[in-house]
């Protein structure tokens, strides 16, 4: 009765309406996996249970690709705590202060520290601010903009980086095509990202701010006194302890040598899991690679080595290591969390039929290539509202994902399939960026010891300016489909558009 009808797309759609209302991600996914159940067994109180719980949730959590994409998750964290405590942050910004000495290229070393951090959202949030501020404080940058520059290269960094804890969920909502080949395909077409990017370094190298973002002002007094022990407790929030458990021996090595080492050692995973070392070449290897086990392979190669590294350089104890490795755990439990339920969400839907019943439905316009080609930027719209007002870029990308793939068939031979998944996560990641309930938003503000409401409302104008163009450039890509093309114009338009304000606002001034 219920299968293969509307009725299918009802979780999802619940899931949806309830985060808009209660801005509340896990509680709105959960009640969606409970409507699913009860359709799916005819409102049986025992076919429900063994639905959502066997049929769905343990399924899931058995599944050999998800538990991969977990395990990676868990290392991730291990690894961004150990790069915390060894103190390689720390020395980047004490290095820093002592090198940059005008203020635009303070923003820029703010603005590569963000994008050299790209492995996770919460490690750039947690250490970028921490880092950068007393070095922004010194050029007299407003609290308001660094915390932009941090929010700017959060999420947009994490969301084009193919090793990330992003690409690993994004792989993990992806059913019938290989997720890392797809997520790579669609790093070009990530316009609002890409565009971001573009955006800071204009506004940087332009020397200018418009909006609200113009009439701020450094309020506090810089100091630079202490600076490693005050970075050190920042990261930690080990303010009252005596003796901050962040080594006051780091150096920048000791960032950058474990993110290098992740990146190659997670690729060397996944093209052998591609059959590279058997006589395939790179190309090949990598698009039929395996990246959850692939993924597995690297980042636990990775933890090891930098264990190794850090004992072996005398930052880090190896109890001290050991002792990082839960507590990194327990950073990535929310994400985790939102994993299990979207993954259990999207179980439901597959077994009541959406994926057919939403083919069925788009096999109707076929004939309308117009209506077809405008969905990348409808796509890109919706995924924006809905996370905007749910603050969560990961849910968004649970709900929406399958579905755009539900419509247009798992083919990566299909390049407006690809442009689509990369629309629906340019606008969750553009919506996350404009939340003021965004975890990474909060977390930017704490970062840089800005009031949030100040710095959410100083940062909506510059999101929607690249959020603006974005949306021209979907539109654009979905006629044309080739990001050769649409990309530079895209970004011709984002310089263009910011050199045109700035024009306005000199004339206004």
């Amino acid at each position: 009765m219920f299968v293969g009808s509307f009725w299918s797309l009802v979780p999802a759609i619940i899931a949806i309406v309830l985060a808009l209302i209660t801005k509340e991600v896990y509680s709105s996914l959960f009640v969606g996996i409970i409507a699913g159940g009860l359709l799916y067994s005819s409102f049986s109180f025992e076919g429900t249970i063994q639905h959502v719980f066997v049929d769905g949730m343990i399924a899931q959590l058995s599944d050999s690709w998800n538990v991969g994409i977990l395990i990676f998750l868990v290392v991730l964290g291990s690894m961004v705590m150990l790069m915390n405590r060894a103190g390689g942050s720390s020395a980047f910004g004490w290095w820093a202060i002592n090198h940059v000495k005008t203020k635009a290229g303070a923003q820029v070393a703010t603005i590569v520290l963000g994008i050299l951090i790209f492995i996770d959202d919460y490690f750039n949030c947690l250490t970028v601010g921490s880092v950068m501020r007393p070095l922004t404080d010194k050029h007299k940058i407003s609290r308001e903009k660094l915390a932009y520059l941090i929010d700017a290269t959060a999420a947009p960094i994490c969301i084009i980086a193919p090793i990330s804890s992003w690409a690993a969920a994004v792989t993990g909502f992806v059913d019938g095509a290989n997720g890392l080949t797809l997520f790579v395909r669609a790093i070009p077409y990530n316009f609002y990202a890409i565009l971001t990017i573009v955006m800071m370094f204009t506004l940087t190298f332009a020397g200018f701010d418009y909006g609200p973002m113009k009439k701020t002002v450094l309020e506090i007094k810089p100091d630079e006194s202490d600076f490693r022990k005050k970075v050190a407790s920042s990261i930690t929030g080990a303010d009252d302890q005596p003796t901050p458990p962040v080594s006051m021996k780091g150096r920048v090595e000791h960032l950058v040598v474990p993110i290098v080492v992740l990146f190659i050692s997670c690729v060397i995973g996944m093209i052998y899991t591609g059959g590279f070392f058997s006589g395939e070449n790179f190309i090949d290897a990598f698009s039929n690679s395996d990246a959850s086990v692939g993924l597995v392979y690297g980042s636990v190669a990775a933890l090891l080595i930098t264990i190794v590294f850090y004992v072996a350089t005398k930052v880090l104890t190896f109890n001290e290591c050991m002792n990082a490795i839960p507590e990194g755990f327990k950073s990535m439990v929310p994400a985790i969390l939102i994993l299990t339920f979207a993954w259990t969400l999207k179980s439901m839907t597959d077994s009541l039929g959406a994926k057919d019943y939403v083919a069925g439905l788009v096999s109707g316009f076929a004939g309308n290539s117009a209506v077809i080609s405008m969905l990348p930027a409808i796509i890109f719209v919706v995924a924006l509202f809905l996370a905007f007002s749910t603050g969560t870029s990961w849910g968004t990308f649970g709900i929406l994902i399958p579905i755009v793939v539900g419509v247009f068939g798992a083919d990566l031979a299909n390049e407006l399939m690809i442009i689509s998944i990369s629309a629906c996560m340019a606008g969750a990641v553009c919506g996350d960026h404009c939340s003021p309930i965004s975890d990474t938003t909060i977390m930017a503000s704490a970062g840089a010891q800005c009031n949030h409401i100040s710095h959410v409302s100083t940062q909506l104008p510059y999101a929607i300016t690249a959020a603006a163009v974005s949306f021209v450039a979907y539109i654009l890509a979905g006629f044309i489909k080739s990001w050769f093309i649409c990309l530079p114009l895209g970004i011709v338009l984002m310089i263009g558009t910011i050199l045109v304000i700035k024009g306005i606002t000199t004339k206004e001034a």
